[in-house]
């Protein structure tokens, strides 16, 4: 299977491009944004790399210069190095994550990846004999690393850093001042914002949440483009952090604490399996 026919794009206008894994069918798919600028192209987030994203980007002509322009810098920008969004930096030549977890990519762990994905929520295999059995993600040396309150500056365009932990250690939000727009990854999205994997830590996860309110509060965000299902707005944002801060009581540690622990012990065991094939 080529990358044109694994992924897909919608224009959202505004140098503003959503990508999907079209036969990844699970709510582990991560959306996949690219941002292009006058001077550079970010792409946020990389799925899972079962097919070259920079070739799809490539061939469809989504990194097309300007006339008379030559190709612009593309860089890879890993909200957090779970499987389903960190997969694909071992395509790109240059990546960045946030400095907390540069080790586990370095390294390819993919323990702190959470690496969990089944043949059923592949609908169609890559290629031919492949299983979810084999995948991994690969270990992948980032070229940047980030902190909070840096700029990547596309040129006409500046994504500031914000270090959102809680979801996982090296979380992060991307957010574009100028067009009150953020890109949240896992740090928020419409659903249940998961705080049981191995390196989630509730209390980080709050004080992140508290952070949100108040880009609202102050006017900063109109749009979220989040790591997975669908875009919403600053109303909806508010709502997502304030009911995960009141909900996150003692007895949601205690449950969070077991789930936590089970989920390590799986992830041991299948990263033990896919390390010994």
């Amino acid at each position: 299977m080529s990358a044109l026919e694994w992924f897909a794009h919608k224009p959202l206008g505004g140098g503003i491009f959503w990508i999907q894994e079209r036969f990844y069918e699970s709510g582990n798919r991560a959306n996949i944004w690219l941002v292009r600028g006058s001077q550079r192209d970010v792409v946020i987030d990389a799925g899972l790399g079962l097919r070259s994203l920079p070739d799809y980007l490539r061939d469809s002509g989504l990194l097309a210069p300007a006339e008379g322009a030559g190709p612009r810098p593309l860089l890879a920008v890993a909200t957090h190095v779970h499987f389903d969004h960190s997969g694909g930096l071992q395509h790109f030549e240059e990546v960045a994550v946030h400095s907390a977890e540069a080790a586990a990519l370095l390294r390819g762990d993919n323990y702190e990846a959470v690496t969990w994905l089944s043949d059923r929520e592949v609908a169609r295999p890559p290629q031919p004999g492949w299983s979810a059995r084999q995948f991994r993600v690969p270990p992948v040396r980032p070229s940047r690393l980030l902190q909070e309150g840096d700029v990547i500056s596309l040129g006409d365009r500046q994504l500031t850093v914000m270090h959102m932990p809680g979801h996982s250690r090296g979380s992060i939000c991307l957010h574009d001042k100028d067009r009150k727009i953020l890109f949240s990854g896992d740090v928020v999205y419409d659903g249940s914002m998961i705080d049981w994997l191995p390196y989630s830590r509730i209390s980080d996860y709050v004080a992140s949440c508290q952070r949100l309110m108040e880009l609202v509060d102050r006017g900063l965000v109109e749009k979220v483009l989040p790591g997975h299902f669908n875009i919403f707005g600053a109303e909806r944002l508010y709502r997502l952090a304030s009911n995960y801060i009141s909900q996150a009581g003692v007895c949601h540690k205690i449950s969070a604490c077991a789930m936590r622990s089970i989920a390590s012990i799986a992830l041991r065991i299948t990263n033990s399996r896919i390390t010994s094939q």
